[in-house]
């Protein structure tokens, strides 16, 4: 494994938020603030709740789901969802190259593999090894897809993990890869949030819900994660396995993995406090850790020989200070023996920040964000500077993307390329040569009127604020033209130039303007612009985001009549933050699997997880958070654009009762306001691409409909 940064591996899901669950792990919540009268809403699964849920979906559906354009566009969205031109990414397993796949026929969908000789061509011949809706209609179970972990190196064992119903909560089973069966009386993790990680074949890492002590203490945090990492034997009890950390009820999440690369075979416990903030230690043979001692701050990744250093905050090492945002590289035996010498491999500038990075078996490819643009290089390991080229071939337009092939093996890197309006490209490349274009997105949608710009916006405060627009190429700028403006702005997640035959067909297609900002609290310029935003900060988010709306106002792309804004997750309470302090900028708003109450988010799901990020409404930090908790900020007396209010009853990361009590006052006070919660799918929303096309048809056809598109 080449980075082991658990905290980011296993916890950094897409939306930049925590797992956690709701069946058979979930953390305890505090009782519901007895003054709410919306309190009773927080009751996920109770009959009064679902009831008021299934009288609002009704009201939606009749009043979006009904036309023949609303049923076009979801049968357009659905066939984009299961094309079978869509790009099978693939991950080398062994000898053969695996793909995850859902399709019209294959709701739930099939683990299928390949060789590398049959993936070259248009249509490779696959072989299934998994088919997901067999087993589902077997078990009578309504199983999603959560990955899986093969045992290196012969790759003959696998360990699966399944939700049910798109849940974070999942199990664990174990899988004979030589014989495409489940194994009898193999390892098997009953449903949690946790997961088991190989040790060898007869033995793993399991970090789980393991019950309450005699004591009566939880073995999860109060984030409702796994709170302590045990050794399991093969053929022994699960309650026989043998503690190796046990971390504290405050602490966000305790986990450990073995690094299987040859020759360089590591055991590593992570314990993670909060979000960017976690320690690493090194497990010897006897069972004894070692703390890595360097910055709970900084993203550790260990790579054969290597330690590297991803800094969030200055690091003095060496008699020197390395700088935020940096990322620097020293020997890991060496480190771990006390010396301090590191060399720079990347060091940012005002307008740079690293994306990411990927080793080969012989090189390190650096991603760069440069103003939110792709630069790509390669380094190679030297005694002092190491030598650094171009990448050999690489597109200069959109989002670029890197992962190894093996990095054991080989110098080669899958590379993909998208933008707004260009379908993503998979090529095969060897380090020093040019890529070789395997694969092509297919054209969802006619990007052809259209055209990509990236603009700069003023915030309140001075800070020059990057947005990007992709509007006709032949747009008036009078002010009338629908325009959708996309936000996230947390975690230290950026937001590049993507291709979305969903925005493409629903939006792009039809006229609009669409346009993505890349405001504070994302990672577009690194660690300092991720915490430009934090806690007492968190306005600067949302000045920001309000600042994006204000220019495109100013430069007559649209007018307040014809601005929506749309996000979800912490981009839900972006949005949120939106309607009710900025109501005049804004002609809709769609707010997506949301935080709102901000008082009682810590106590609801991982909430506890993200007072990194927000501060603790507990403490004298509800002083500042009550000025962006929209629960609280709401106005009866106020006039607020129409909203539409989207989540699910199975999302066991972001409570559904924030978006069900928003809702539900805002309607009590006669507010423009449409609430539709999907019964299945997770903190994604959706479960499948029946859906997945369903929510993302009733979001674009509202916004259409209020935006005043023809």
């Amino acid at each position: 494994m080449s980075k082991l940064s658990i905290a980011c591996q296993t916890l950094m899901l897409s939306t930049g938020l925590a797992a956690a669950t709701l069946a058979g792990a979930a953390p305890k919540e505090s009782p519901a603030v007895s003054a709410d009268p919306y309190a009773w809403l927080e009751d996920v699964t109770a009959e009064r709740s679902l009831d008021w849920v299934r009288a609002h979906n009704a009201q939606a559906e009749s009043e979006l789901a009904t036309s023949p354009q609303f049923k076009q566009l979801e049968s357009d969205i659905r066939a984009i969802l299961d094309s079978d031109a869509k790009i099978p990414g693939v991950e080398k397993i062994g000898d053969y190259y695996y793909n995850f796949w859902k399709d019209k026929q294959h709701e739930r969908g099939l683990w299928r593999r390949t060789t590398l000789e049959e993936y070259r061509k248009a249509s490779p011949k696959w072989e299934t090894v998994i088919d997901l809706d067999a087993l589902n209609k077997a078990e009578g179970e309504n199983w999603v897809w959560h990955g899986v972990d093969c045992l290196r190196p012969d790759y003959s064992r696998c360990l699966i993990a399944l939700s049910r119903g798109g849940a974070d909560a999942d199990v664990t089973r174990e899988f004979d890869l030589s014989t495409k069966t489940w194994v009898k009386d193999g390892f098997f993790r009953d449903e949690a949030k946790g997961a088991l990680g190989w040790i060898d074949r007869d033995a793993v890492y399991v970090y789980t819900d393991f019950g309450p002590a005699p004591d009566g203490a939880s073995s999860m945090t109060s984030s409702g994660y796994p709170r302590i990492v045990k050794e399991w034997k093969r053929g022994t009890p699960i309650g026989q396995a043998r503690v190796v950390y046990e971390g504290k009820p405050t602490d966000m999440y305790i986990a450990a993995l073995r690094d299987h690369t040859p020759g360089f075979e590591r055991d590593f416990v992570s314990r993670t406090l909060a979000f960017y903030n976690d320690e690493l230690y090194l497990r010897d043979a006897s069972g004894a850790l070692k703390k890595i001692d360097a910055p709970n701050s900084a993203s550790k990744s260990v790579h054969r020989e290597w330690l590297l250093l991803e800094l969030r905050e200055p690091y003095e090492a060496g008699g020197k200070t390395w700088p935020a945002g940096s990322l620097i590289a020293t020997n890991f035996d060496a480190f771990m023996a006390g010396k301090r010498e590191f060399t720079a491999l990347f060091t940012p500038t005002e307008r740079t920040s690293l994306a990411g990075y990927t080793w080969t078996k012989s090189h390190l490819v650096l991603n760069v964000l440069d103003d939110v643009k792709n630069r790509l290089s390669v380094l190679t390991p030297a005694a002092g500077e190491w030598t650094r080229t171009e990448f050999t071939g690489a597109p200069t337009f959109g989002t670029l993307g890197v992962s190894a092939v093996d990095a054991d093996e080989s110098d080669a890197v899958w590379l993909t390329a998208t933008d707004y309006l260009t379908p993503t490209t998979l090529s095969l490349a060897q380090i020093g040569s040019k890529p070789e274009v395997l694969k092509t997105m297919p054209v969802f949608f006619d990007a052809s009127k259209d055209v990509i710009e990236q603009h700069f916006a003023t915030s309140k405060d001075g800070t020059r604020v990057p947005y990007f627009l992709v509007r006709p190429k032949d747009l008036k700028l009078d002010g009338t033209a629908p325009t959708l403006l996309y936000g996230y702005g947390g975690f230290e997640i950026s937001l590049t130039p993507a291709y979305s035959g969903s925005v493409g067909k629903g939006w792009l297609e039809k006229g609009g303007v669409y346009a993505v900002a890349n405001i504070r609290g994302g990672g577009e310029y690194g660690p300092r612009w991720h915490q430009a935003a934090l806690k007492a900060n968190r306005h600067k988010a949302y000045e920001d985001f309000a600042a994006v709306a204000q220019d495109l106002i100013a430069r007559k792309v649209t007018s307040t009549k014809h601005l929506g804004i749309q996000g979800g997750s912490n981009g839900g309470l972006l949005t949120g933050n939106m309607l009710t302090q900025y109501p005049e900028l804004f002609g809709a708003v769609v707010v997506q699997v949301p935080l709102l109450d901000m008082k009682r988010y810590s106590h609801l799901l991982a909430g506890a997880s993200w007072m990194a990020e927000y501060g603790d409404p507990d403490t004298a930090d509800w002083d500042f958070i009550r000025t962006f908790s929209p629960y609280h900020l709401f106005d009866a007396k106020k006039t607020y654009p129409p909203t539409l209010f989207m989540t699910s009853t199975r999302d066991d990361r972001v409570h559904p009762g924030h978006a069900r009590k928003m809702a539900a006052k805002m309607l009590d006070a006669g507010k423009d306001v449409r609430y539709y919660e999907n019964i299945e799918g997770g903190h994604g929303g959706s479960a499948n691409n029946a859906q997945a096309a369903h929510m993302s048809a009733l979001a674009f056809t509202f916004l259409w409909n209020e935006l005043g598109g023809k």
